[in-house]
């Protein structure tokens, strides 16, 4: 079932260039083991105190990470708040020039940080690439950015009671933010929430995925070398548990939290009071109309189910197809599927590597008979070997079918046959989720209707959803959490309105003026 790479290349060995050196050393086993880093300085792992990295290409272990207590997480809170004054005393135009200090060296070290997410998340070279690039760019794009933190001034003369006032309306950062970050994107969607809130003046505490938490640790070490103050950036590796001590310390101003639902909402209820930005699980629905190009219609499709082996939370989980038209929709579709190559993601010639680990594979696996158990044809796929799970197509899924409802999180094309339109947002409207959807029509009208009534976050009209550097802002409603996330619009999440007022009637001068 997987291609023969696998073999041929041996066994994964993580390989870094000597400017990572200093956060990691040897193992008594060979295998790295990586620092942590608190307060401007690379610390140590006791031993005994570290967990392992184990690859999903085969599920071995490349290296191992400090497993990081509520104690060590504490030290962090406090290195970070002895750090804000410095970060929010540098001039905004030096902070930009810090990071594009970073993404230079990001750039000069571009094999480092792919060849990490190859090993770590599994990710096809592709991916891995796109990935880099995409954190580079973010980071090359903070003058855009800037430009939300930009206040606003308030004349008062246009109500009688703030007449002869003026008011200023500025951001101002939160303090402390607590970053953490996903499996499915452990570079680029954490450093996207490091990126504006050091931008907008903040310190940062970064709590990695478990998972995949070596780029995170590489990014850290970039960001340091390119200019970072003492203490203004702090990453804590080790199990979820501990990051709730970010949504519970009352200096933490705000969390932002990328991830499954059900932590979201343990975080929410461990929080005190205090904005947090979750981005949480997502049922991507595409309706395809019969009066959509087909053909693009099921390319992108299928794309946006499989692509990082459909492990994104914006990916096409369940197609509801128009059903005078889906026996050419599920040839086009079929046709799709077959021209993605599984296999060992560091073969050039592959386009689907493996799922995260042998558990998110058994569990797609569940979902997949289910469906089938109660009706669905599986046309293609529907079985995996460790953490490969072959490319799948279900066609005429049931609505009592789990994978109708459940985030897949896996490379399974669902499709179900609806009647038209209306029959269609019926069955979109009951989901709990609601991040991104889709819709395939060459009518203006009918687009119209279903982008207005989808209830999610985004809806994008043919084409699936995607969106790169962030340039349009990206969240959800309902269980999909709650804030936006994008160029300039996590700013917003990361910083506090301050009004100032004021009186511009010199002392004394008013009262004279009003009776003269």
């Amino acid at each position: 079932m997987v291609n023969d790479a696998q073999g041929a290349l041996g066994r994964p060995a993580l390989r870094l260039s000597g400017f990572f050196d200093g956060i990691h050393v040897d193992g008594q086993d060979g295998l790295p083991v990586f620092k942590w880093f608190l307060n401007g300085e690379w610390r140590d792992a006791p031993a005994g105190q570290t967990q392992e990295v184990d690859t999903p290409i085969d599920g071995s272990t490349i290296a191992r990470v400090y497993r990081g207590t509520e104690t060590d997480m504490g030290s962090a809170i406090d290195a970070a708040t002895g750090a804000q004054r410095g970060i929010r005393n540098i001039a905004a135009i030096e902070r930009i020039e810090i990071f594009r200090a970073a993404a230079e060296k990001i750039g000069s070290r571009r094999a480092d940080f792919e060849e990490t997410l190859v090993l770590e998340a599994g990710k096809t070279r592709g991916d891995a690439a796109g990935e880099v690039k995409a954190t580079i760019e973010r980071m090359l794009m903070t003058m855009e950015e800037a430009r939300k933190i930009f206040g606003e001034y308030i004349p008062g003369d246009w109500s009688e009671d703030t007449r002869g006032k003026v008011a200023l309306v500025v951001h101002e950062p939160v303090g402390v933010v607590g970053a953490i970050g996903p499996f499915n994107f452990p570079l680029y969607i954490t450093a996207a929430k490091i990126i504006p809130a050091l931008l907008s003046g903040n310190s940062v505490i970064v709590k990695p995925a478990s998972k995949d938490p070596l780029s995170q640790l590489l990014f850290a070490r970039v960001l340091e070398d390119a200019g970072m103050p003492r203490g203004t950036i702090n990453v804590v590796t080790g199990p979820g548990r501990i990051a709730t001590l970010l949504a519970s310390s009352p200096r933490v101003g705000v969390v932002s939290f990328t991830g499954s639902t059900d932590v979201g909402k343990l975080l929410n209820q461990a929080s005190s009071v205090k904005p947090l930005h979750l981005e949480l699980g997502g049922k991507g629905f595409a309706v395809v109309l019969d009066d959509a190009d087909l053909s693009l219609a099921a390319e992108r499709c299928v794309m946006g189910s499989l692509k990082y082996s459909g492990q994104r939370c914006d990916a096409v989980s369940a197609i509801l197809v128009q059903a005078n038209v889906a026996e050419r929709f599920v040839a086009n579709a079929t046709a799709e599927v077959d021209k993605w190559r599984l296999g060992d993601p560091r073969d050039a010639k592959t386009t689907m590597g493996p799922v995260i680990n042998t558990e998110a594979a058994e569990r797609i696996q569940g979902l997949v008979d289910d469906a089938v158990a109660k009706g669905a044809m599986l046309i293609r796929g529907g079985k995996h070997e460790g953490t490969y799970f072959q490319p799948t197509l279900l066609d005429g899924v049931s609505q009592d079918a789990k994978i109708m409802w459940e985030e897949t999180f896996g490379p399974v094309v669902t499709i179900m046959r609806v009647k038209d339109e209306t029959d269609a947002m019926e069955v979109a409207s009951r989901s709990r989720y609601g991040l991104d959807s889709c819709v395939f029509t060459n009518s203006l009208y009918r687009m119209w209707r279903v982008a207005k009534g989808m209830r999610a976050g985004g809806v994008t009209v043919n084409d699936l959803p995607r969106h790169g550097v962030g340039f349009f802002p990206f969240g959800g409603v309902k269980d999909s959490g709650m804030g936006r996330e994008g160029i300039g619009y996590s700013i917003d999440e990361m910083t506090v309105l301050k009004t100032i007022v004021i009186n511009m009637e010199p002392a004394g001068l008013g009262k004279t003026m009003r009776t003269a």
